[in-house]
């Protein structure tokens, strides 16, 4: 990959885009994170106002120190960029306590989860409209379309994808063309949804390196036979993600009328 001129591609896009658009610039969640890291920083060379916006809910320290680690960085490289925190700990809880409390549903931990991405969309959405600002989203190619690793209407919920086409090694690749901070390459992706030490390969049950690899295969048609024992489980992963999480990806279904029926 042409590191560079891949990074000079999408700045142009995301100006072009806000100038079609007529609005100021970009508000994106920040989250210490690489993902978020890169899409903050592209946003923050277009020279149009960015807001990255902290938005804690019973979060991890470590969370929280390398998001503002990388948003002191971010502001002391670009005069465009400001920040705010938003703790929604209060809110979530706010939210949890008017639930109806079904401890032996398995499904509980996972839809609180999901409430607190949708949470956090609702945020950056304010901060948007405050601002006159799009929401960035910072969902990679393999989250996005390969195993729909990501919220719907939480973390899906954007007005663009900047790094949307770009694999999760490719991201890396730019975050350190960037300069994003060391502490975030090294850093194991999660969600932040369940606490530091659950991370993204905890959940899924693959690496990303694993699960490109997968999609890779998945894509060129490769005959499972042929893959080793391990690649031959991570496949099963990758597919089975992407089977169940369809419904992320493509458009909502429209139950249409026959025209003789109108």
């Amino acid at each position: 990959m042409k590191v560079e001129k891949v990074t000079d591609h999408i700045v142009k896009w995301l100006k072009d885009y806000a100038s079609k658009a007529g609005v100021k610039g970009y508000v994106v969640g920040v989250s210490g994170g690489v993902d978020s890291a890169v899409t903050s920083t592209l946003c923050a060379m277009t020279g149009l106002e960015v807001l990255c916006v902290e938005m804690p809910i019973h979060q991890h320290q470590d969370h929280v120190t390398r998001a503002q680690e990388h948003m002191i960085q971010l502001k002391n490289r670009f005069d465009n960029v400001d920040d705010v925190r938003s703790d929604l700990t209060t809110v979530f809880n706010i939210f949890k306590d008017q639930m109806p409390s079904v401890t032996s549903n398995p499904q509980i931990e996972l839809s609180l989860g999901n409430t607190r991405a949708r949470l956090r969309m609702t945020t950056l959405y304010y901060h948007g409209g405050v601002h006159g600002l799009l929401v960035a989203g910072t969902g990679n190619k393999v989250e996005d379309f390969g195993v729909g690793f990501y919220t719907k209407y939480g973390d899906g919920g954007v007005d663009v994808s900047p790094i949307a086409d770009l694999l999760k090694s490719e991201v890396y690749a730019v975050g350190k063309h960037l300069k994003v901070p060391e502490s975030i390459l090294k850093a194991a992706p999660s969600d932040g949804l369940y606490g530091a030490e659950r991370t993204d390969e905890d959940q899924i049950g693959a690496s990303y390196d694993e699960l490109e690899r997968a999609m890779h295969q998945a894509n060129k048609n490769i005959p499972v036979e042929t893959l080793s024992a391990r690649e031959q489980e991570v496949f099963h992963i990758y597919l089975s993600y992407n089977r169940k999480n369809q419904h992320k990806m493509n458009p909502i279904p429209v139950c249409v009328i026959p025209k003789d029926l109108l």
